[in-house]
C-alpha cells in the first residue's frame, strides 16, 4: 500500500467547504499526512472576450487578496490539528492549477468535493472534480458534501 504523506484539499469558499475540509482533515489525520489547502482564483484569461480591459488585472488582484485572507482563516481554524497544515492561493484555471500543484508538491492524494460554487453546472459531479479525477498525478478521493 502506498504511503500517504501529503494531501491536497482544494477549497472554493462555498457553503459546502467546511464539510469537505472536515472530511479531508479526518482522512489525512489517519495517515499523519501534511495537509495543503488550495484555492484557485480565476484570472479571466480563460474567457473568449474580444475586449481585454485593464481592470481585469485589478479584479484578479482583489480576488486574490480576498482569497488569501479567507485561506488564512481556514489554516488558522485547522492549526490545532496534529498534522502540518498550510494554505495556498493560485491564479488560473482551477483544474490545471490543482493538477499542477499536486505534481509540484508531489502530493500522494487529492481530496475534492463533488460540488463547487457554480450551481447547476455541478449537479452530478463538478466538472472541476471530474477533470481532476481524469488527469491527476495521484489518487483522488471525491467527497459528496450532501451525504
Amino acid at each position: 500500500m502506498a504511503t500517504i504523506k501529503k494531501v491536497v484539499i482544494p477549497v472554493d469558499f462555498s457553503s459546502n467547504m467546511d464539510k469537505v475540509i472536515d472530511y479531508g482533515v479526518s482522512i489525512a489525520s489517519v495517515f499523519g499526512a501534511k495537509i495543503d489547502f488550495l484555492h484557485v482564483v480565476d484570472d479571466f484569461k480563460g474567457y473568449d472576450m474580444l475586449l481585454v480591459h485593464p481592470s481585469f488585472k485589478s479584479i484578479t488582484n482583489d480576488l486574490q487578496q480576498q482569497a488569501k485572507k479567507q485561506m488564512d482563516d481556514v489554516v488558522d481554524k485547522q492549526s490545532t490539528q496534529k498534522n502540518e497544515v498550510s494554505g495556498h492561493v493560485a491564479v488560473g484555471y482551477a483544474t490545471d492549477e490543482i493538477i499542477s500543484y499536486a505534481k509540484k508538491t508531489e502530493a500522494n492524494l487529492i481530496i475534492i468535493g463533488t460540488h463547487g460554487n457554480k450551481g447547476i453546472e455541478r449537479i452530478l459531479m463538478g466538472s472541476t472534480a471530474s477533470q481532476v479525477v481524469k488527469n491527476a498525478p495521484c489518487p483522488v478521493l471525491v467527497f459528496n458534501p450532501f451525504t
